[in-house]
């Protein structure tokens, strides 16, 4: 099992009294699924992808991510593991301005000490449609050439779990499309595993399976024929 959730909960204070975000939430993944996590805004999701990815710490219950209980990781041991395990792609893209695409990418390479990082970051901006981009800055490029450069920086070191939290989310429903077909692309010929947080109901139909979240639970969460 890739992703295995048990109990979580999550509290945070707002205005000195507790709000719960996630209330007893259990979820599996099984590795080189794809799965959406969907739900109205304040339901939960980010937090939820953002606990998986060790972001934060929860309030109760239990993640295991490809065996390692992420909760119980220190905060060395977890950049460690985040480095080798998980991609994370952003809505607002998260890019440096002040870097190419190509140094974009190489960034995971140069600190996990990777032969050969812009040669590698140039192949990865082709794999995604950018070649021709590379000497680009961020300001230079569409919201879509911006996502498929984050996008070919969360794969660089092959991670088997790739967390994209509305990938979609500042696209128009184009190019948004085009965004998802390249995740799933990349999904099936690197056999990880992807886990997208999404409000629209098409992009979670275009997964194997999607797990409804309302109020910090889950209300549902069924396969696709």
């Amino acid at each position: 099992m890739m992703i295995r959730v048990r109990d979580l909960v999550m509290r945070l204070e707002s205005g000195g009294r507790p709000v719960t975000i996630l209330d007893g939430v259990s979820l599996d993944v099984a590795a080189g699924e794809v799965v959406a996590v969907t739900g109205p805004s304040g339901s939960g999701k980010s937090t939820l992808l953002g606990l998986i990815a060790g972001l934060d710490t929860p309030s109760g219950g239990s993640i295991a991510v490809d065996g390692v209980d992420v909760t119980a990781l220190g905060e060395a041991e977890l950049a460690r593991f985040r480095r080798r395990t998980i991609g994370f792609v952003f809505q607002s893209y998260h890019l440096i301005p002040t870097l190419t695409a190509a140094e974009n990418v190489a960034v995971p390479l140069e600190l996990a000490s990777a032969a050969e990082p812009l040669p590698t970051a140039a192949r990865l901006l082709g794999e995604v449609g950018l070649a021709e981009r590379a000497h680009h800055y961020p300001a230079q490029l569409s919201g879509g050439e911006q996502q498929r450069v984050a996008i070919a920086r969360a794969v660089a070191l092959s991670p088997p779990l790739l967390l994209a939290d509305e990938p979609t989310g500042n696209l128009d429903s184009t190019t948004g499309g085009a965004i998802v077909d390249l995740l799933l692309a990349l999904n099936r010929e690197r056999g990880s595993t992807l886990l997208l947080v999404t409000h629209d109901a098409a992009l979670a139909g275009r997964a194997a399976r999607a797990v409804a979240l309302r109020d910090g639970r889950v209300v549902n969460g069924h396969h696709r024929a």
